[in-house]
């Protein structure tokens, strides 16, 4: 009994769809795993984007010396809402609206009757408990990256990949302020 070349042939093709589909189907699926953990973490910033107007209101009623901070904030803010900009610039602009939202929340402390602010408190907790939800979609977000960027540099499917002109995603990532050793006796003199 002689398997006829036929046979053979359409094997050959057979299985070269049944890779070419497996591969093209896991970039896609790594793609949108990305897309997806990207998306949740916009839906957490706009609740940030949100609660940070009448953070600042409230904290400009108390803090007349610390306008630059609250300026900076609602400038990144209005940046990030208004223009149209990269996925890589914007993860730069979130990080420096969260170093400054930091910088505001290390400031209040030098203003009692701010603190002790009923609405303002309400708002820094909403505020706190946002960023660590942020924090966790940054975690899901970057994990969805690594398999995404390792998929579309691994052979085979680094040939679909190229093919399909995707790119390496970039990863949210700590500035070097943010890896530095935190001085709590600067902290704690502010």
């Amino acid at each position: 009994m002689s398997i006829s070349p036929a046979f053979i042939l359409f094997s050959f093709w057979l299985i070269t769809a049944f890779l070419f589909a497996n591969f093209y189907n896991k970039l896609i699926k790594s793609k949108n795993q990305v897309d997806y953990a990207f998306s949740t973490i916009d839906v957490l910033l706009q609740k940030r984007w949100d609660l940070i107007p009448n953070l600042v209101a409230v904290a400009e009623k108390y803090m007349q010396f610390e306008q630059k901070t609250l300026i900076e904030i609602v400038k990144l803010r209005t940046k990030v809402i208004s223009e149209r900009v990269s996925e890589s610039t914007r993860v730069t602009i979130e990080d420096q609206i969260s170093r400054n939202l930091d910088n505001l929340i290390v400031t209040v402390e030098s203003y009692p009757e701010l603190k002790t602010n009923e609405h303002f408190i309400q708002l820094q907790y909403s505020l706190t408990e946002i960023e660590e939800q942020i924090s966790a979609a940054r975690r899901f977000y970057n994990s969805a990256v690594t398999e995404y960027n390792n998929t579309i540099e691994m052979f085979p499917t680094n040939l679909f990949a190229s093919w399909m002109n995707y790119q390496l995603k970039i990863q949210f990532q700590a500035s070097l302020q943010e890896k530095q050793n935190v001085n709590v006796r600067n902290l704690l003199n502010q």
